[in-house]
Formats: structure tokens, sequence, C-alpha cells
């Protein structure tokens, strides 16, 4: 594509708003007025051109008059314009131009807008192939997003040698191999395998390049062996070639068979469904989706449970506790068939219960080496194995991290928190408070509370108020609302409430009792 404006700024504007929501589209060159644009035009013969409608030496509606006229290029236009004014909208579209964009540009009308172009120009371009030069990659990105008239089929299938009504499955193979996507360019080994694998040399493969590590193939039935009782056998056989072909680990995610090629967009559609499950059990780098997808998905987080025993036994620095919850976890993921989106936020919310603690402690999270390759683990960890490694490392290091800010005092913290509650129920004390105090998480301290001493704090603080409330009621004549204030209640029926959950009988019943006696 083409960008006329005469205002610089909004022509940098457009091509960083282009570059996120259009990467079809590739920006030729920038011209300033329509005189420049028409000898671009000329020159780099764009298949779209978005230009303003007002600018010095030749305007936009210019312009598309002069290349309507003067030139046999037949860009598309795209007209942009600070002026909500009909009559310009009503010129423009008399010269057929796709679409009237007003300023400033909405990118996700922008991005519907080119949409639709691109489409266009991909049935365009598919309508142009001819058999010694097929465009792949078109063909493929068309299958997979519309089903394509009879006309455009006949031709592709022409092109490509292949019979329209036959079995087709579309798969994906992504690369394992913990590297940023992009990195390698694995097509042209992928490509000769997969050739190679079908004894296909002479034919035209339908693969073509994915984003995060994964490349799609067409794959026509009468290439596979036939007949085979298993399909998986097929795949399996073509996994172990191209891992050892290619150099690297890589995951298959296999469609559901159609019977016409026409339809490989609902293979297509199966395919990334299979996705998904990348992180259940039992699949040895073969996912299926007539195997998967029948099976639940599970969108939600851990146990409460699990994850704040783990958050306990990091800040415990219990190696042998987090490992053995960090495999229950893990395990989870893969019995209950967690969405990659489950296990995103698993992953998330342990990293920032256990950052928060470690900033508690006036400590740097950045210090540690894993914390970074965790926190963007989907670029260049695909599978549960990788994820999980790198989590653990970052469990090990958190731990230590966190026991050296600490000193390993906490064993010996316990002893002076429960004597400072001791001494202090009869304030306004909390947890939370009282863990701040001593530079503590509250999750940790409430548990290691009770597995020191066999209870919970509000419980053990509770049984304290209580219990000082009944030498109270025994030995003094104090009203109700006295009492709850002194034994730490802030509200009298909320105390007499406690008192009656703990002791089977309100405050009132418990004195009138004692004075009996």
């Amino acid at each position: 594509m083409l960008i006329v404006d005469d205002e610089v700024f909004v022509r940098k504007g457009l091509i960083r708003i282009l570059s996120e929501c259009s990467p079809q589209f590739e920006i030729c060159g920038e011209a300033e007025n329509g005189e420049q644009a028409l000898t671009l035009i000329e020159q780099l013969n764009p298949e779209l051109v978005i230009c303003d409608i007002r600018m010095p030496v030749l305007d936009g509606l210019g312009l598309i008059k002069k290349v309507k006229t003067d030139l046999v290029q037949e860009p598309i236009f795209i007209i942009l314009s600070g002026y909500a004014d009909f009559s310009y909208a009503q010129q423009a579209f008399r010269y057929n131009v796709s679409d009237y964009i007003l300023k400033p540009v909405d990118e996700q009308e922008l991005t519907v807008a080119l949409g639709k172009i691109a489409h266009m120009l991909n049935k365009k371009q598919l309508l142009s192939i001819t058999r010694e030069k097929p465009l792949v990659e078109t063909v493929i990105e068309s299958l997979l997003q519309t089903e394509p008239d009879d006309q455009v089929m006949g031709r592709i299938a022409y092109a490509l040698e292949l019979p329209l009504t036959s079995s087709y499955t579309y798969l994906i193979a992504e690369m394992q191999d913990q590297l940023p996507a992009g990195e390698v360019d694995y097509l042209p080994a992928l490509k000769d395998s997969l050739l190679r694998y079908f004894r296909q040399e002479a034919q035209t493969l339908l693969l073509h390049v994915r984003t995060n590590n994964q490349y799609g193939v067409i794959v026509p039935g009468h290439w596979l062996d036939e007949p085979n009782p298993s399909p998986w056998g097929d795949y399996r056989t073509m996994l172990d070639a191209l891992e050892r072909e290619v150099g690297t680990s890589i995951a298959l995610f296999v469609g559901r068979k159609v019977s016409h090629l026409k339809q490989i967009a609902d293979s297509g559609a199966s395919a990334e469904q299979c996705l998904q499950y990348r992180f259940a059990a039992g699949f040895e780098g073969i996912y299926m989706a007539d195997e998967l997808l029948e099976l639940p998905l599970y969108y939600f987080d851990i146990d409460e449970g699990l994850h704040s025993k783990l958050i306990y036994e990091v800040e415990a620095n219990d190696n042998k506790g987090y490992s053995s919850t960090v495999d229950a976890i893990f395990t989870m993921f893969q019995e209950r068939y967690f969405a990659p989106g489950a296990v995103t936020n698993t992953i998330r919310r342990s990293m920032i219960a256990i950052i928060n603690i470690i900033r508690q402690l006036e400590g740097d999270e950045n210090t540690l080496q894993s914390v970074h390759e965790l926190l963007n683990w989907p670029l260049k960890y695909r599978n549960l194995k990788q994820l999980k490694e790198i989590f653990q490392q970052f469990i090990a290091e958190a731990a230590e991290y966190i026991a050296e800010k600490r000193g390993g005092k906490s064993e010996g913290n316990i002893e002076r928190i429960k004597k400072y509650i001791d001494g202090h129920y009869r304030e306004n004390i909390y947890l939370k408070g009282i863990a701040s105090d001593f530079d503590m998480n509250p999750v940790y301290l409430g548990q290691l509370f009770r597995k020191t001493y066999g209870v919970y704090f509000n419980e053990y603080l509770l049984t304290l108020r209580i219990e000082e409330a009944k030498r109270l009621l025994r030995q003094t004549k104090k009203r109700m609302y006295e009492i709850a204030e002194l034994v730490g209640f802030q509200n009298a029926d909320y105390f007499a409430t406690q008192f009656e959950k703990l002791e089977n009988m309100t405050p009132t019943d418990y004195r009138n009792l004692m004075i009996g006696q």
C-alpha cells in the first residue's frame, strides 16, 4: 500500500496503526501530495492507496481521477478526510473508492475496511493463478478464511493438480524449540521432509507459516498410506520423521478429516481448537480433533487450598513441600484438561503472590534470573514439560531469596508473635497488621501459626477474648458493651454472638449461672 498525506505526523501515525492492525499489507511508499503519489503509483504499482482528500498541488480526488484516466495501474483507494463533507464523499464514491474514513482515524474502522480489501485482493489473486506459479500462501489463507465459489475452487484444484472431491485434513506443526517465534526459519526443512514423507517431491505442498513458530499444512488423504487402520499411526510415523529431519521437537495438532477441498476451513477450525488441549495428558505430541474435542476443557483456577499451600511452602523454603505441590498442580493441569488461559492465570496468580512477598521484604524480584522468562513464557515454552521446568526454577529461586531476605527468622518470630497476641488481644489487632509489623506475608503467617499451635489465628484470638470476658462477667458488674470494649470487640452485638457460638449460652446467661453458683 501507498500512503499519501501532506502532514508527516499523520503519515507516521498511519504507519504505526497499520503495522499493528493489518500485517497482511506492506507499506511500499509515502507521498506528501497527489503529484508525488502519481509518480510512485506508476513506479511501485501498489494494490492499495490510502490518501487524504485535501492536499496541495494535487488533491485526493484529483489524484484518483488522473490514475483512472492516465495510468494502466488500478489500485484500490481509501479516502481520509478531516471534513465530514457529504459532497466530497459523493464525489469520492463516484470514482469507486473502496472506503471513506474521517480523521482522526478509528483503528477498528480502518481494520475492518482493510480486512474487506484483503479478502477482495486474495480473491483477485486466486482468479489469476496459473499452473506454473500457484500462490500457495494466498490459496491456503483463502481456503481457511472462507469457502471460495466454484470458479475459484476449480482454478485452485487445476493449479495444484488435486481432486476437488477427496478427503483432506489440515494440521498444525508447532516447533517446540524454546525459541522466540521466527528466530529460526523451519519452512525449507519442513517442506523437504514432508515431501519426502509423502513421496510427492514433484507436487506442490500446501504449507504456510503461521504465528508462534507454527506451520500449517493441508494433507490430501490419498497422500497417506492406505489402508491404515489407525490414523494416529500415520501421524506418529510422520512426527518421528519430521523431528529427525528438521532437528527439533514438534507437536502436531490434527484437524478433522473433510470430504471436499472447499470444506478445509472446517478442518482448520478443529485443528485450531486442538491447540487448546496442548496441556492435556497422554497425547505424546499428537493432538487429534477426533479424540479431543469431545473432552470438556477446564477454564478456572486451581483449588484455593493448593495455591495457599504452594505460597506457604515457598515462604517456609520447604524444598520437598513446594516440589510436591508443583507436581500436584501440573498433574491437575493435565488430568482436568486445563485450557491455556487457565494455566496462564494459575502461573500469573502464583507469581503475583510471591512477588508481593518479596516486595514486602523490600526485595527486588528482578534479581531472580527466571522471573522474566516466566513472565513471558507463552512466547517460548509451548508444552507442559518446558513450562514446569521454568516454573520450578522460579519457585526454587524465590524460596531461597525470601529466606535470605528474612534471615531465617520465621520460626523464632512465631513465638514472639504469639506473645504479642497474648499481650495485645484486648486491642483492635488483626492478622494482616501483625504480619506487616513482623515483615511476613499474612497467608504464610496464618498457616505457620496453625502449623505451630494447631489452631487458626482468629480462633486463638477469639478464645483469649472470650476467656477474659468470662472473667469480667464473673468478677465485675460491668455492662455488656463495656466488657465487649475491654476485650477487643467494637460491637456489643457481635461480642454476644461470638460468645454464644463458643460457650453455647449468652453472656447474660453465663453471668446468671455464675451468680447462682
